[in-house]
């Protein structure tokens, strides 16, 4: 799992980080950038929780594809995949729930969801030294990579002639949808994505519509608060903020762009009055640890106890559980509508 502090050592880890493949020595291809590719979705008809692993027909498709990954790469497709690696949690969680669970030959270290993912052979982290060798010993016809996946990785990988395909991160639920469509489409689950995608935005719609006419709620999301007098928090283009901002929430981080700390003072002057963070059994914040803080007793949200755990891999990984995080801040920011 991502720890709750993901964000943050992400930040500082990609700007340290060395890569280096030791399988062979490898030349770096350019890539262009673009934007993440999109499709037409139709409208909602189902309002269905989160699928994960179903029982599926095999993959097919019509014809051969050309799509255009979050690079901006084109990266051709004559046949679905059968033997992907999925070196991202979000990935492997998509992938379960198009329905493509049969086609997964390996995963990162972190993909635990859902459980069936740990039956999928490990290739190790992805964080440092990726383990060039263990992923190439899977032959894979797929490597499925993510927004987090650093460009030497991916580089390197396609230098030694694997077909990498990179998934965007979604800054939207309409993003979002558009990631689950294109990965059906590539495995050749086109009808499950289909089914799937229709579900999770009836479940928009349905806080969207609920909310429509609530009040404006004081709202601060805690990433880190490994130093309770400056907690990590998070700000514009962050889909923490999109969650905030779609249940009618204000976000007293106002100013911030992307992540970081936000200091005691401007905390108490702006007063949340509810107070979220991402929670995990490997997170030691708990809502009793936050409400004992020195100097956090008189902010609104501590004295009404509205301080919630939402598990941060709901938000952490951009997957379908995003859909499970949007509901959980609609139910706690404007709990009279979800009674």
């Amino acid at each position: 799992m991502y720890p709750a502090i993901f964000v943050r050592r992400k930040l500082i880890s990609l700007v340290l980080v060395a890569l280096s493949i030791t399988v062979m020595t490898v030349v770096l291809s350019s890539c262009a950038t673009a934007a993440a590719p999109t499709e037409t979705i139709e409208p909602p008809s189902a309002s269905e929780p989160a699928p994960t692993a179903t029982d599926s027909p095999p993959p097919t498709v019509e014809t051969s594809l050309a799509l255009v990954d979050g690079l901006g790469r084109t990266v051709d497709f004559e046949v679905p995949p059968q033997r992907i690696v999925s070196i991202a949690p979000s990935n492997t969680e998509i992938l379960f729930a198009v329905g493509a669970a049969a086609q997964i030959v390996g995963r990162d270290e972190l993909s635990d969801f859902p459980a069936e993912a740990l039956e999928v052979t490990s290739i190790g982290s992805t964080y440092g030294a990726i383990n060039a060798e263990a992923i190439v010993a899977l032959e894979p016809d797929l490597i499925l990579v993510a927004d987090i996946t650093p460009i030497e990785q991916i580089n390197a990988l396609t230098d030694l002639g694997l077909k990498v395909f990179q998934i965007s991160n979604p800054m939207s639920f309409d993003d979002l949808f558009a990631n689950l469509a294109i990965v059906g489409k590539i495995t050749g689950n086109e009808q499950q994505a289909s089914t799937l995608v229709d579900a999770l935005k009836a479940r928009v719609e349905a806080v969207e519509e609920a909310v429509a006419d609530a009040g404006s709620v004081r709202v601060f999301y805690e990433v880190d608060g490994t130093d309770p007098t400056a907690p990590w928090t998070t700000g514009t283009g962050t889909f923490q903020q999109v969650l905030i901002e779609m249940v009618k929430g204000e976000n007293v981080a106002e100013g911030l762009v992307g992540w970081g700390a936000m200091n005691l003072e401007q905390i108490v002057e702006r007063d949340p009055e509810v107070i979220i963070f991402g929670s995990g059994p490997w997170v030691p914040t708990t809502t009793d640890s936050l409400a004992e803080r020195s100097g956090w007793a008189g902010i609104s949200a501590v004295l009404n106890g509205r301080i919630f755990g939402v598990d941060t891999n709901w938000i952490d990984r951009p997957g379908p559980r995003l859909v499970d995080a949007l509901e959980r801040f609609a139910q706690v920011v404007q709990p009279t509508l979800f009674e």
